[in-house]
């Protein structure tokens, strides 16, 4: 099968979900903290990446061979997909302020970023392509100076609160 059908249900997730449950959200989820400094080329490395992923998948095909990359990928694919249902539902109903800590946040501040690794973990090795899972670490690793302009940019909006909710709240898992 082809390797661009595992994207179908990423993307149905990412975007039809969210579109239904709160169309005000695709704004917010697109939005990107301002950069400064390495964040820059962090930013630039990651939407790179991230359009390497989604364009290299329609060169790779996938097949059920009942190894043990097999079922990890689909584990993680599946678990991937699942946890970013859960993070699109909470991240359709922030507080009137915009923040979200509720849900899955009140576990992870980027839970999101953690789902689209899990995902991307497991299309790597579904198709068994290690050119793939060398461009999921990239976007992961650039991902995390994503993170951090995003929580610079937040301490900015929502002050004490959101420092408040970084000391409770572990930045991954």
């Amino acid at each position: 099968m082809n390797g661009i059908l595992l994207l179908i249900p990423f993307l149905m997730i990412r975007f039809v979900l969210l579109s239904i449950l709160n169309p005000q959200s695709i704004q917010r989820a697109a939005y990107f903290a301002p950069v400064q400094g390495n964040e820059r080329v962090a930013y630039y490395i990651y939407q790179i990446s991230n359009i390497g992923i989604f364009i290299y998948l329609i060169f790779l095909k996938w097949k059920i061979d009942f190894s043990w990359q097999f079922y990890l990928g689909l584990v993680c694919y599946i678990a991937g997909l699942w946890l970013c249902a859960i993070t699109i539902v909470s991240f359709s109903a922030p507080d009137d302020s915009g923040l979200n800590i509720n849900g899955i946040y009140k576990y992870s501040r980027n839970p999101m970023y953690v789902a689209y690794f899990i995902c991307f973990l497991g299309m790597a090795l579904l198709t068994q392509s290690l050119i793939l899972l060398v461009v999921v670490v990239i976007f992961q690793i650039s991902a995390h100076w994503i993170i951090l302009a995003e929580e610079r940019w937040c301490i900015d909006k929502f002050g004490v609160i959101y420092e408040e909710y970084m000391k409770n709240v572990r930045r991954y898992i």
